[in-house]
């Protein structure tokens, strides 16, 4: 009975290490995330509708784990570059979480220049590997 004790903790604890450790999902190679709508350079009024897209790879809920699938992530006015691929991403207003799914969002945005861009995150918000991103596009919102 011990035995199986120690077992079962040694297996949940190098689990857990696993996931602590900033296990990213494999993406494939020619996936890629776009926007579809507003394009680069556009001039837009609120509220501002972005569509997203997406190639070579699904769309799922987050808590879904499923190779080759992964939920959309804004990053608004954001440089992914700032971000710890490894762990889960924050929800924050610059990096705005679509768990449920979404492939496009009406919102406002403060009048002036934004970046926008896609980050695809896994089935725990954590992005793929290598990273699923769209280019980056400005809008100006008047």
């Amino acid at each position: 009975m011990k035995y199986l004790i120690l077992t079962v903790t040694a297996g949940i604890l190098i689990a857990g290490a696993a996931v602590a450790d900033g296990h990213r999902s494999p993406a494939p190679a020619d996936a890629r995330a776009y926007i579809v709508s507003p394009t680069d350079g556009s001039t837009v009024s609120n509220p501002v509708t972005i569509v997203f897209g997406l190639e070579g790879m699904g769309v799922a809920p987050a808590g879904t784990e499923m190779d080759n699938t992964g939920h959309h992530h804004l990053l608004i006015n954001t440089d992914p570059s700032t971000l710890d691929l490894d762990s889960g991403l924050p929800a924050t207003d610059q990096v705005v979480h679509f768990g449920g799914g979404q492939t496009q969002i009406t919102q406002e945005l403060p009048v002036g220049t934004h970046t926008l861009q896609l980050l695809l995150g896994d089935w725990s918000h954590v992005p793929h590997n290598p990273p699923v991103m769209s280019e980056v596009i400005t809008v100006t919102v008047n």
